[in-house]
């Protein structure tokens, strides 16, 4: 690489913060299928969720305020690595389901190819709410992932855009997993308990075993983190995350050397610990 092809670090910060709030303010349009799916729902209509505690709002920004001055040469740093190893749009954004059945757009660092089909993932989500099968992810076979994609996808660093997210109020540091419009669509009343809460980049799921629970474990501990949330709690799953992401990249990397999804009766013999609230 010479040398023309860097850009300074500061350039390259204000830049990337220029682009994630443009391609939040270009994220107002929607597909019309997922309009669908969410406008057709009671809960737009008549939520009657409790309203977010202060505190929480006050945690995240907080801590995003203290963890930018390390954060933002990170992003930079995966925005200049993503604009060179693949064409494309740095940002990935996907319509969201988030407090109360509201939908939001939801930024991610993009890890696929810029025109990668969707469909697949669709039916892989529809087999695993269908199934008692971990919740894993297609890495380890999908072509669609560019060069280090799969190391961004099993640290969580390509989520780190929903920093932007959290400012904005859409989401919050801690919290149950953003669903798509498409999953939303097939909820049950019981399991829609879990948008009582702003969905998080980190929660009780997410630190209890996460690609190693099933869907409806991974419904049962979001709904167990709204029933028992306090600022503790918070300060517990957010100590715990780095722990957890080294599970989580260990088991990635085990998939891998085995070429096997992470489905195995290994991962499917791990008992799950549920952070204590």
């Amino acid at each position: 690489m010479t040398s023309e092809s860097l850009v300074p670090a500061a350039h390259s910060q204000r830049e990337l913060a220029k682009e994630t709030l443009a391609a939040l303010d270009r994220s107002n349009s929607v597909r019309q299928t997922d309009r669908a799916f969410v406008d057709a729902s009671p809960d737009r209509q008549n939520p009657g969720y409790p309203p977010i505690p202060r505190w929480k709002r006050v945690l995240d920004v907080g801590i995003i305020i203290l963890a930018a001055v390390l954060v933002a040469p990170v992003m930079a740093v995966i925005a200049i690595i993503i604009r060179i190893v693949s064409p494309g749009p740095i940002f990935f954004r996907q319509s969201r389901i988030g407090y109360a059945g509201k939908e939001f757009s939801l930024l991610k660092f993009r890890t696929m190819q810029a025109d990668a089909d969707s469909h697949a993932h669709h039916r892989h989500l529809k087999q695993l709410m269908q199934s008692e099968t971990p919740m894993t992810k297609l890495d380890a076979h999908d072509p669609r992932v560019i060069p280090g994609g799969r190391l961004l996808r099993a640290t969580g660093l390509d989520e780190l855009p929903q920093l932007f997210n959290v400012f904005r109020g859409e989401m919050s540091l801690v919290g149950p997993r953003p669903c798509t419009p498409y999953e939303y669509a097939h909820y049950d009343p019981g399991q829609r308990r879990r948008f009582a809460s702003l969905p998080g980049l980190t929660g009780l799921w997410q630190v209890s075993g996460k690609n190693r629970t099933t869907f409806q474990e991974m419904i049962r501990l979001d709904v167990r983190y709204i029933e028992t949330s306090s600022i503790w709690l918070d300060f517990k799953i957010l100590l715990k995350t780095p722990l957890a992401i080294v599970v989580q990249v260990r088991d990635a990397l085990v998939g891998r050397r085995t070429n096997e999804p992470t489905t195995s009766e290994e991962v499917r013999g791990t008992k799950i610990r549920p952070v204590e609230s």
